[in-house]
């Protein structure tokens, strides 16, 4: 059907005046009037907020109105919906509810009748609630903070005052659209960035934190009756693992500059992950082929089977020479491996032990051949202690990871050495959200709207990926030629 844009067919809106506006005004006279200060200051600005809010919401009313459409046809995305409704609906705005009148539309299906609201999609209204700047706040907030804290803030600011469960349903919605087109909206944010000019290496890792998780309280349950008495093993009951990856860009004297985190709720092989991670090592490459990438990680193997292929997968993915770098096991990690070795030769933090492990951790951080000493030491301790299970195991640890402990020479070129920014993506995703004081198990579905979202505020993408997502909201809405309004508007 021939069509012109919405915007060319509606009339144009009279004047109004706004009562809440003249409200604020007639207040803020009187008190320029006035030659004494206000009894207490506290109230007078709770007033005068509240006044203020009432205004914007009154504007914002007004201006979300001018989106409305009133004729008896529409099209949207080239179907026809017919308008079958005019009705009022309250919005979520950061000032507080707005009020408005609108259309719904409808077209009809095999899956039945679908009814469409025309001003909230020229507006890019969030899950048919929340205007676009109130959306964005709130899924800001309920990353940081439970909804429940997130609620009483809220409260305590003035104007918007969601309850806990529109707060907890949100990003989950917003989400929900995030994934329907995740891998669109993370190809845009990565062209959107440059590498730091100064970098001139890149750290890459992955790592997974436990937490509790719907899915592993099943688990845990149906363990517990299929093996009744036996022991648990695989980490706490009901727990399941978060995977968690970075990028880490560094300047030639080793100086962390920049780090891109990502996180995703527990899924076979992290699959999803490892996916983003390679893209993002891909895209860095293609534009800075000269920098010198080291992958770090624990002596996890499903880590390492993956790290060791990434030269691999990079070289298929960006048009770059074979990716060079050394692997490198997470010092700390392999100390603390150094130390369970020595207590069970020595007894668990005797003076003998610590001095063995003093000695010991200095030789593997700071000497050219300091593993294979470590090795032949704890080879040594293995055949003193033949029986020693956590000998033998630890011995193998390093053996295993011998190539990967080089530590000397690496940190000799400014190079990173240990997983920090790691732990510390760990720490800052999930844990300190996830693992709160009394949170029982989280769905894949609540779980990933916060891991998605706080790996977005703390890469300082969450701006950019937001408009993304909002323009996502929005749509086209076109009007047959010659089609007169069913009624003029009239503002209340």
């Amino acid at each position: 059907m021939a069509a012109s844009p919405a915007t060319q067919m509606e009339p144009q809106n009279p004047a109004k005046s706004s009562t809440a506006m003249e409200t604020l005004q007639a207040f803020l006279e009187e008190r320029r009037r006035s030659k004494e200060p206000v009894p207490n200051f506290e109230e007078f600005e709770s007033k005068l907020h509240a006044l203020m809010s009432a205004a914007e919401c009154d504007a914002l009313g007004e201006e979300l109105e001018r989106f409305d459409v009133d004729v008896p046809v529409v099209g949207i995305e080239g179907v026809a919906h017919r308008q079958v409704v005019r009705c009022e609906e309250t919005y979520f705005a950061p000032a507080g509810p707005v009020r408005v009148m609108r259309s719904l539309y409808a077209t009809r299906t095999e899956a039945g009748e679908t009814a469409l609201c025309p001003m909230e999609l020229r507006a890019g209204v969030v899950d048919g609630k929340w205007t676009p700047r109130a959306a964005k706040q709130a899924v800001w907030f309920v990353a940081q903070m439970t909804p429940g804290t997130v609620e009483d803030l809220y409260t305590q600011l003035g104007g918007l005052t969601p309850s806990k469960s529109a707060l907890d349903r949100l990003p989950k919605r917003v989400s929900a659209q995030w994934e329907a087109d995740r891998e669109r909206f993370e190809a845009a944010l990565r062209r959107q960035e440059h590498v730091p000019p100064e970098a001139t290496s890149l750290g890459v890792s992955l790592d997974g934190v436990l937490v509790p998780t719907k899915e592993g309280e099943r688990k845990e349950k149906d363990k517990q009756r299929a093996e009744e008495g036996a022991e648990k093993t695989g980490g706490p009951a009901g727990y399941e693992e978060v995977g968690c990856g970075t990028l880490t860009f560094y300047d030639t004297d080793g100086e962390l500059l920049s780090t891109v985190r990502m996180a995703r709720m527990p899924e076979p092989k992290k699959a999803t992950l490892k996916a983003s991670l390679t893209a993002e090592v891909a895209d860095v490459l293609a534009q800075r082929p000269d920098l010198q990438v080291i992958r770090l990680a624990d002596g996890a193997k499903d880590n390492w089977t993956y790290l060791d292929a990434l030269p691999v997968l990079i070289t298929a993915m960006a048009s770059v020479p074979r990716v060079e770098g050394p692997s490198i096991v997470d010092f700390w990690h392999a100390a603390q491996h150094l130390s369970d070795a020595l207590d069970a030769a020595y007894g668990k933090q005797s003076t003998r032990s610590r001095a063995q492990f003093e000695k010991l951790r200095h030789v593997l951080r700071h000497d050219l051949d300091g593993v294979q000493k470590v090795i032949r030491a704890l080879a040594f301790q293995r055949d003193e202690h033949p029986h020693s299970k956590v000998i033998r195991k630890e011995l193998k640890y390093f053996r295993t990871h011998r190539h990967r402990m080089n530590y000397a020479q690496v940190a000799a070129q400014a190079l990173p050495i240990g997983t920090g920014s790691m732990e510390a993506a760990c720490k800052t995703l999930a844990t300190q959200r996830m693992k709160c004081s009394g949170m029982t198990g989280w769905t894949d579905e609540g779980g990933q709207a916060i891991l998605t979202f706080r790996s977005l505020i703390q890469s300082d993408r969450f701006d950019a990926a937001w408009d993304l997502l909002a323009s996502s909201y929005k749509r086209d809405i076109a009007i047959p030629d010659n089609v007169i309004p069913l009624r003029p508007r009239v503002h209340h």
